[in-house]
């Protein structure tokens, strides 16, 4: 946008303004205002709201887009921060602050429920503090994953933008009663950075282990023979349990399996393993003369390595329910053990040097919090840690003074290292 958008967005560009890059020339010639490139889009969708926004009867106003935002990162890291990312952004307008509110905790629950129930990667849900919260809102709902090294990902969040921008931009409408009122606002996103958070999450030494319900590939099929004289024979039996596979129809979560017949020829079947293994697909079918002969298969699992292996599966019209009912398990699995890796790393501490020491041990820190801003930011400059969030779920009645103020009237929140 014109950089006298910027002006007008006030604490949200104070905010962003070390991650601003600006373009001053263009076609050879200096631009008589800069332009700043995009790094989120409330400046842009205010200038159109406010054109578009005449009448209660225009709202609610529920806008998504995908689109590239550019911010000068200092250090970059493939995937979770780098100088220019893809990512979802919804925006919307709204009558009410009530309604407003609702659409914020809506959309979190709905990242959520996404990075649980599909990418497999558990999170804590919660607030936001005035220290981090997003530039311009009244409030952030965020979504933070504990990744394998123990450093905390936030992997989504929600805004609840108040009136802020309607106010900066004047965005206004007529309400029923013939008044003139600003609209209350929010923005959320998710971005490639959820990409990182499931290789960072699930990853082993291997390469990927990604969840059934959002691999490209779920199935791999692989023939495996000695020479020519068995290839067609396998490759024909091996083609016939994809193609069976495939017209399985909508057998796993409303959808049509997705299977990979691997029949690339001067390649060994340890290298196709190897192959389909760093790439993560959750399920891998061998089959060889004997299985031929016995009409079956061999059925291995990503997540369990060489104890995921079934011997002995019948290619019989049950083939693919057993295959679906395996993806399902190491989806479950999957979570399983990501939840388990997070809840055994999140420790409770009561005092300022026990969180010291579980960060230094880089572990989260879970305790009771009233603390003012500059406090929070001492924190950070003396452990390398950020208040990730007031979890909703927290039971605030077992905290007591604050941990490192003494203050009463604490809540319970998470300290950690993050990306």
């Amino acid at each position: 946008p014109p950089s006298s958008f910027t002006r007008r967005g006030g604490s949200h560009i104070e905010g962003f303004s070390p991650e601003l890059a600006l373009v001053t020339h263009g076609g050879g010639k200096e631009l008589e205002e800069p332009l700043v490139v995009r790094p989120t889009s409330e400046t842009i969708v205010n200038h159109m709201f406010s054109q578009w926004i005449q009448s209660y009867r225009d709202l609610p106003l529920l806008v998504n887009q995908w689109a590239n935002v550019h911010r000068w990162e200092m250090r970059t890291r493939p995937f979770v921060r780098t100088l220019e990312f893809l990512w979802q952004e919804g925006h919307t307008a709204h009558a009410t602050k009530e309604e407003a509110q609702e659409e914020a905790m809506k959309m979190i629950g709905v990242y959520a429920e996404f990075a649980e129930n599909v990418a497999g990667m558990p999170v804590v849900v919660g607030r936001k503090s005035r220290v981090e919260r997003f530039a311009g809102a009244d409030d952030t709902y965020t979504i933070e994953a504990m990744m394998g090294d123990g450093r905390a990902l936030q992997a989504g969040t929600s805004h609840d933008l108040g009136q802020n921008f309607a106010r900066a931009f004047d965005t206004t409408f007529l309400a029923a009663s013939g008044e003139s009122a600003h609209v209350w606002q929010t923005s959320w996103g998710v971005s490639t950075r959820m990409v990182g958070g499931i290789i960072m999450t699930h990853g082993d030494d291997k390469g990927l282990r990604l969840p059934p319900r959002m691999a490209p590939i779920q199935v791999v099929v692989v023939p495996i023979y000695k020479g020519d004289d068995e290839r067609e024979a396998v490759e024909a039996y091996a083609r016939d349990i994809a193609d069976r596979l495939k017209g399985a129809g909508s057998i796993f979560h409303d959808a049509p399996l997705r299977v990979e017949l691997d029949d690339r020829e001067a390649l060994r079947p340890g290298f196709k393993f190897n192959h389909w293994e760093l790439r993560g697909v959750p399920i891998r079918i061998e089959v060889g003369p004997k299985d031929l002969e016995k009409g079956a298969c061999v059925v291995a699992r990503r997540d369990q390595g060489k104890e995921g292996k079934q011997f002995g599966v019948m290619v019989d019209d049950s083939l693919p329910d057993i295959v679906a009912e395996r993806l399902q398990e190491v989806q479950d699995s999957l979570l399983a053990a990501a939840r388990e890796f997070r809840d055994g790393n999140i420790v409770d501490v009561s005092t300022y040097d026990e969180l010291k020491e579980v960060v230094e041990a880089g572990k989260w820190a879970r305790g009771p919090w009233a603390g003012s801003d500059e406090e929070e930011k001492q924190i950070k400059d003396e452990t390398g840690a950020t208040l990730r969030c007031f979890p909703f779920d927290a039971d605030n009645s077992s905290a007591k003074s604050c941990f490192y103020s003494g203050r009463d009237d604490a809540e319970i929140a998470i300290f950690s290292k993050s990306y």
